[in-house]
């Protein structure tokens, strides 16, 4: 009963940081196969993985003037990215995978609903308006899809699938302000966030939702 009660509370301490270390694993995972569809070499993958990765969170550090940036205060992630990159040559070259674009959009989805709720988190932390740090929770979350698709020269996804995606994450990222306004432990508003951004996410790729186009 201990060990379980001190279980629980060292998640509610570490909700930010265990977020944060899921949504850069599955970013990282989708910069590795969306370079492996394009067949880059091993340097070519650890730079597409870390923009994914890094990207979203580096551009909110930048706009909040937070420093030192998160990777660079914990430089063991840039040795996880590495690492990523030497196992996916092996496991790809030895597993028959088939790395449809869909593929790659389920670990999109997860990085998209950690990085959206944790990124608003952080930028309420800093003390910013609500409309500030849900447009902060956002960039976070799609930032590193748009430097990924630009790093292995294609327009990013988020400008022409008119899939709802900037537009899930800006939705859900209320539901941590929400949290905020009513005083609940953090790591509850961030898992709540999290899983209705990844919900509908996952619902927008399964049922092939569409955003209003132009008439042309």
């Amino acid at each position: 009963m201990q060990n379980s009660q001190n279980t629980i509370e060292w998640i509610v301490a570490n909700g930010n940081v265990i977020f944060e270390s899921v949504g850069i694993l599955a970013f990282a995972l989708s910069g590795l196969l969306e370079s492996a569809r394009k067949k880059l070499d091993l340097v070519g993958m650890a730079m597409v993985a870390a923009l994914a990765a890094f990207g979203g969170g580096t551009l909110r550090d930048i706009l909040l003037d937070r420093r030192p940036f998160f990777w660079v205060q914990n430089v063991a992630w840039i040795f996880v990215i590495l690492g990523l990159c030497l196992l996916s040559l092996f496991f790809l070259r030895t597993r028959h995978l088939e790395l449809t674009e869909r593929a790659i959009q389920w670990p999109d989805a997860i990085g998209l609903g950690v990085f959206s709720a944790g990124g608003t988190q952080i930028a309420l932390g800093e003390h910013m308006p609500a409309i500030i740090a849900v447009i902060m929770g956002t960039l976070t979350a799609v930032f590193g899809g748009v430097a990924r698709d630009i790093a292995v020269n294609q327009i990013p996804k988020l400008f022409i699938d008119h899939q709802p995606y900037a537009v899930v994450a800006f939705t859900g990222c209320w539901i941590v302000v929400i949290g905020d306004w009513l005083t609940w432990p953090s790591v509850v508003s961030l898992g709540l966030s999290a899983i209705v951004i990844i919900a509908l996410r996952m619902c927008a790729v399964l049922f092939s939702w569409r955003l209003p186009t132009w008439r042309v």
